[in-house]
């Protein structure tokens, strides 16, 4: 008896579905686009026109823009009581020629035999395999100065043309030279009377390279955090490894009452290995408090090419992460120079920035982007560090 319940239950709400029409004409709807750029943000509502006594049924859905191809969705609506679906297709192409980041007047030693592709620095929003083809006579046996033409095509065939001056040069054997005059330092004090007010803080970042610092001398320099390097990367897919003086800088710096947050010198080259880096800080710290984010240091650019990634993947990497820092209970931020953060880094998830650029003579960064610290210099001096420190300035 159950049984035949069941079944009658079932046919009758069969029976009660909404029957779907078909609009074949497009009468009530449209869709205004029929081609996107891959990675793209386009969501339904942005594409979709119809008219006001349109009922739209399905949901403001993002574009799948992750693949190159055709795309097929279907849109419900509802007009006059009537169900319909409207079926829509859009093409995700890769438009995007690849890009030089690098200078293109080069020098190679006589007898130079690496890859000459390798010489300048490309990448491509898409793909991570770009094909290199160089035409101009040169010799790398030869001393002189040579001018090449690069090609550079991605997998859409998109087509980047750059000309490159080559020098083969011979390497000087020796002799006296003319004694270099020691760079000027920027002085934290000067920083300091430039920089300081009510919304911001001046601070410095260190690693193993600043050796012992004495923290009470740096406090009463005016600093009031640090941001220190935890570990370092040495090379790509190797070790991580605790920065030497790590555990001194964390213990003592707090003890002097400064802020800190922590920095990883990464070479990540997956999603996967960039969420194990952020587990081993965190595994690190050991429960360690911070007042400021644990950061993404990526700078291996000069091997960029070897690591045939594209742009959105070296994205997702920093997003991975940054990401995984979150999840752990601490704040993940994105540090880098102004260069690539106005073309390689996108931060779509908008963590935090912070932003290099060494323009210590200025009140504020020609970058356009937000950032919460800015390291405007290389060369700083204070109080309490034997040689040169980065000074940085913490935007409350």
């Amino acid at each position: 008896m159950k049984l035949l319940i069941v079944l009658f239950i079932s046919l009758f709400l069969m029976g009660c579905e909404e029957k779907v029409y078909e609009d074949p004409n497009q009468d009530y709807i449209s869709v205004t686009l029929e081609s996107t750029n891959v990675y793209s943000d386009v969501y339904l509502n942005d594409i979709l026109e119809n008219d006001k006594n349109v009922e739209i049924l399905s949901k403001n859905y993002k574009i799948d823009t992750n693949e190159l191809g055709q795309k097929e969705y279907e849109i419900y609506y509802r007009v006059d009581k009537k169900k319909y679906v409207y079926r829509y297709k859009i093409r995700v192409l890769d438009s995007e020629a690849p890009i030089v980041f690098s200078g293109v007047n080069k020098s190679v030693e006589i007898g130079y035999d690496e890859d000459l592709c390798n010489l300048i620095t490309y990448g491509d929003n898409y793909t991570g395999d770009i094909k290199c083809e160089i035409t101009g006579d040169y010799d790398v046996n030869k001393t002189g100065t040579y001018k090449l033409h690069y090609k550079l095509s991605d997998s859409s065939d998109n087509i980047k043309e750059v000309n490159v001056t080559l020098t083969v040069y011979k390497p000087s054997t020796g002799g006296s030279s003319t004694p270099s005059t020691p760079a000027p330092k920027t002085e934290f004090s000067d920083i300091y009377k430039m920089h300081k007010n009510d919304n911001t803080e001046i601070g410095i970042d260190v690693s193993k390279w600043q050796g012992d610092i004495d923290y009470s001398k740096v406090k009463n320099a005016g600093a009031t955090f640090v941001m220190m390097r935890i570990g370092v990367q040495t090379e790509k897919n190797g070790e991580l490894s605790v920065d030497r003086y790590y555990e001194q800088n964390i213990k003592k710096a707090k003890e002097a009452g400064l802020k800190v947050g922590v920095y990883l010198y990464t070479m990540a080259s997956s999603t996967k290995e960039a969420k194990k880096h952020a587990e081993w800080v965190v595994k690190t710290l050991n429960g360690e408090k911070l007042d400021l984010p644990i950061v993404f240091d990526w700078e291996n650019w000069n091997k960029w090419n070897t690591y045939k990634l594209s742009f959105h993947e070296i994205n997702e990497i920093a997003n991975a992460y940054m990401s995984t820092a979150k999840e752990k209970g601490y704040e993940g931020m994105l540090y880098s120079s102004k260069f690539y953060l106005e073309t390689i880094w996108q931060n779509k998830k908008e963590f935090p920035v912070w932003l290099a650029h060494y323009t210590n003579n200025a009140k504020t960064s020609s970058y356009k982007g937000k950032y919460q610290i800015w390291q405007l210099c290389n060369n700083g001096h204070i109080d309490g560090i034997n040689g040169d420190v980065d000074i940085d300035v913490l935007y409350k």
